[in-house]
């Protein structure tokens, strides 16, 4: 589920400078520190993505946000933690070190965890116990507060916890050290894939001081303590780690080396100044060539980063836009019912399954066929599975939009008749003339923008006018001789989370209490809805001449009205007599019809980001391997920039238009990427920093002299005077270095 942030260790742990280390007890080979770093790893992983799994359900059901708010704000979030890794990374070179860095930021991203598991507490503020929090705001801004700590805290501490944990190994132990990325690499995925199979079952259950919610709080209350439990263990293993000091940050250096150039050849804009090789040399005159050179091959990489966002755009919509299209779906898998935010563990279970089968199969057959698919060609390739991941999502999304209900819009008004009665009435509604039968209702609902007359039997009709954008039933009673119609409003959105809203219409000439839910209903009324889970659900049904129990199964996203008919009786099988009313149709699309797309999306970041990296590890040069995985996550967190920015800028109606444009606009930039990636020549970093190492000190002592001095002569001519009395020696390194 998370390769990249796994990557991103190994490489982080493979940049550390040769310093002197201090002997620890080991175990088969192994100091005893690194456990307490993967047991934290797990515990903060768990942490991470178990919150993260219902983040968006809390933003929709909790926090009442629609589809598009929800989006924004979690991709937001994401990408604020795809960016304060940069920040925690400086910090921990330059200042504090990896270890107070993990320690402190720990304690921010814990306060984070506990604030946002209190926002969710409804009781806080309900203070008519209604269920329902009366200070929305409050519980936004502490929301907002916990989840800002958060991404402080995670995105702090990424880039330091597995370097530091390379920093525990000797320099003899360098299989040891590539054994612990890989155990590092299992707790990842293994945190990742039991929070979210686990937290999304936390937050089905309910809890509650006065009133029964579903538990948000105890979804983000489990992670928190995760997190406590996280930080004590690695506060634990203080006395054994191996605790390098700072050494200064390589992306401070590398930032100022651009800057100067920049700076330096603005200054010498003018004409009479000759022009260099690359823009970069502008920098000869403050920093070591081999530092220019370094900078040059990290800038060739960059480059091949600028189009690769949007495939981050796609990838993080799993756990925004996909677990939306899953609350509208039938999760019922037989022995298991899924909820629709744990559809996500798809990924982190294909992604164990796919990459032994990638590596150790599927990529020696290509090598075999002779093809030469090169990691640009892999990238490209995924790329094009991230894009029709999303085809594949649109054509689920056009299926579940057919099963759909066409609710009213502003202008509109809808009605359903129900007939109460032992006998069959005909019903005339504006130009619709339909027969219903004893007990039944008519199938459609039927839509009026304007005032319309109904007439029962062909008797005198009545002019009705709809509430615009409402639902409603009229139930049609008989009273003597006479039909009348009584009206009704109904729900006129799905239920949400998969619930069922039910409820019931007595048609008995006296009350009668349905369960503790529903209460005493007077005769020839209608109940309110009461929302039930999927499943086999039982009523019971009580007046004074005795009890009736009625069982009904329940699927997915259903509303229905449940008559109880005039002739009812309190005998054996009378929950046979009651008549059910289909007001909206449950979900009849099955979550399975998601897998495609999260296969198709996993291959493609299989094929993709573990490539990404192991080719940005190859590229780069030996000390500036941790500047390549920043622009990476950089890529990561602009990628949902990208995604709120079309959330909030589209107009398009169907969710299945904007799945095609987003796949759409992948295809484009894949295209892009392939042209860019055709020109790239592939380097060996190490040999050309080799050429640097052979190099003689004085010689480049002379010619660091001789570039200052130039700087201050300030005529071209003199320029080339100086230029012409160099020795053959620095001639030859000059032209070593164009080629570069």
């Amino acid at each position: 589920m998370d390769p990249k942030a796994t990557h991103t260790a190994a490489m982080a742990g493979e940049d550390e400078g040769k310093v002197s280390k201090k002997k620890s007890a080991t175990v088969c080979g192994f100091p005893i520190s690194i456990f307490f770093i993967v047991v934290n790893e797990f515990c903060e992983r768990f942490s991470y993505y178990g919150m993260r799994a219902v983040l968006v359900l809390y933003f929709k059901y909790f926090l009442q946000w629609d589809d598009d708010l929800s989006t924004t704000i979690y991709h937001t979030f994401v990408a604020l933690c795809y960016l304060t890794p940069i920040l925690g990374a400086i910090v921990a070179d330059s200042w504090l070190g990896k270890f107070k860095t993990i320690v402190y930021l720990s304690i921010v991203y814990t306060l984070g965890q506990v604030v946002l598991a209190v926002s969710a507490i409804h009781d806080i503020s309900d203070a008519n116990r209604d269920g329902t929090p009366d200070n929305m705001t409050l519980h936004v801004a502490l929301s907002m507060l916990g989840l800002l700590l958060i991404a402080l805290g995670t995105g702090g501490i990424k880039p330091c916890v597995a370097a530091f944990g390379g920093d525990q190994f000797q320099d003899h132990q360098e299989k040891q050290r590539s054994t612990f990325f890989s155990i590092f690499y299992l707790s990842i995925n293994a945190g990742s894939l039991l929070s979210t199979v686990i937290t999304p079952i936390l937050r089905a259950q309910e809890c509650g001081i006065y009133t029964q919610q579903q538990c948000y709080s105890l979804a983000f209350g489990v992670p928190a303590a995760l997190m406590v439990v996280s930080l004590i263990v690695f506060i634990i293993g203080s006395g054994m780690y191996i605790k390098t000091p700072p050494q200064g940050n390589i992306m401070v250096k590398v930032f100022r080396c651009i800057a100067f150039a920049i700076k330096n050849r603005f200054r010498h804009r003018a004409s009479e100044f000759p022009k260099r090789t690359h823009w970069m040399d502008w920098s000869e005159e403050k920093y070591d060539k081999l530092l220019i050179a370094q900078v040059k091959m990290v800038l060739r990489v960059l480059f091949l980063y600028i189009p690769l966002p949007m495939f981050w755009a796609l990838f993080d919509q799993q756990g925004s836009r996909w677990t939306l299209q899953a609350t509208i779906m039938n999760g019922d898998f037989g022995i298991l019912k899924i909820q629709p935010d744990q559809m996500q563990t798809v990924n982190p279970i294909l992604i164990l399954a796919l990459v032994p089968i990638m590596d150790s199969l599927l990529y020696p057959l290509i090598a075999k066929c002779k093809i030469n698919f090169t990691p640009l060609k892999r990238m490209t390739v995924g790329m094009l599975f991230a894009a029709l991941a999303f085809i594949a999502a649109a054509l689920v999304q056009i299926q579940i939009d057919q099963t759909m209900p066409k609710f009213p819009s502003s202008s509109e008004g809808q009605v359903k008749f129900i007939n109460i009665n032992n006998r069959s009435l005909e019903v005339k509604a504006g130009t619709s003339e339909f027969t219903l039968g004893a007990f039944t209702a008519n199938e459609d609902y039927l839509t009026f923008d304007k005032a319309f007359n109904v007439s029962l039997e062909s008797g005198v009709g009545s002019v009705t006018t709809l509430e615009n954008g409402s639902r409603s039933t009229m139930v049609i009673v008989q009273e003597g001789v006479l039909f009348r119609p009584f009206q009704f409003m109904d729900i006129k959105a799905k239920p949400e989370q998969g619930a069922n809203a039910i409820r019931f219409f007595n048609g008995l000439g006296s009350n009668v209490t349905v369960g503790v839910n529903f209460g005493v209903i007077a005769a020839n009324n209608m109940s309110g809805y009461v929302m039930f889970p999927q499943g086999a659900t039982q009523f019971r049904v009580e007046s004074a001449a005795g009890e009736c129990v009625y069982s009904q199964d329940l699927g997915f996203g259903s509303s229905f009205t449940l008559i109880i008919p005039p002739t009812f009786a309190f005998v054996d099988n009378c929950g046979q007599s009651i008549q059910t009313v289909v007001d909206i149709k449950p979900n009849t699309i099955h979550m399975a019809w998601q897998i495609p797309q999260y296969f198709l999306m996993t291959l493609g970041e299989v094929v993709f980001s573990v490539t990404g990296l192991e080719f940005a590890y190859s590229q780069a040069p030996s000390n500036m391997k941790s500047v390549l995985q920043a622009g990476w996550l950089l890529t990561v967190a602009v990628g949902n920039i990208i995604v709120l920015i079309i959330a909030e800028a589209a107009t398009l109606d169907d969710q299945w238009a904007e799945y095609i444009l987003f796949a759409s606009l992948l295809v484009v930039v894949c295209f892009i990427f392939a042209f860019m990636a055709h020109f790239y020549t592939y380097i060996d970093p190490a040999k050309i920093e080799a050429q640097f190492a052979e190099r003689d000190p004085e010689e480049k002592e002379k010619e660091k002299r001789k570039s200052v001095e130039m700087t201050r002569k300030g005529s071209a001519e003199q320029r080339k005077e100086d230029r012409r009395s160099s020795d053959s020696s620095s001639d030859k390194e000059k032209t070593r270095q164009t080629r570069i």
